[in-house]
């Protein structure tokens, strides 16, 4: 894989991320789960700034972005509080994954702010109910 086809990959987790919290954020209650509200609306508002930070550096490296789906699977079963911040929770296990991989590709500034996106990928899987883990997004590298 490539630095390039890497920024592709976290390109389309990012614009997956931004779409399923746009559906996990019309299931929460600012009034009834302020805590996990502002969760959400935060890494929504995250997802969406690093998607463009994406999206821009691919356009400077002279390569067209990879596009969003139309749609995406939400989550089944979002009727609880808890329910919502295990979906996030995977979803950001995801991300980390993803960023990851990103790290393992790229040098300099795009692997320091990889690197950046990933801790805050880790935090946010923590922040939505997941226990912390030893390699956030490495969990492939962990022996049983």
């Amino acid at each position: 894989m490539t630095a390039v086809d890497a920024l592709q990959e976290t390109l389309a987790a990012e614009h997956a991320a931004v779409y399923i919290y746009g559906a996990l954020g019309g299931r929460t209650s600012q009034s009834a789960t302020p805590t996990l509200y502002a969760a959400v609306r935060d890494a929504y508002v995250t997802h969406r700034s690093q998607r463009d930070q994406l999206t821009r550096t691919l356009r400077d490296l002279g390569v067209e972005p990879v596009a969003s789906e139309v749609a995406y699977d939400a989550p089944d079963d979002l009727d609880t509080p808890e329910a919502i911040g295990a979906a996030a929770a995977a979803l950001e296990d995801g991300c980390a994954a993803t960023y990851a991989a990103l790290v393992a590709e790229t040098v300099g500034d795009q692997r320091r702010w990889a690197v950046t996106a990933l801790m805050g990928a880790a935090v946010r899987q923590v922040d939505m109910g997941a226990a912390p883990g030893i390699l956030p997004g490495a969990a492939d590298l962990i022996s049983s």
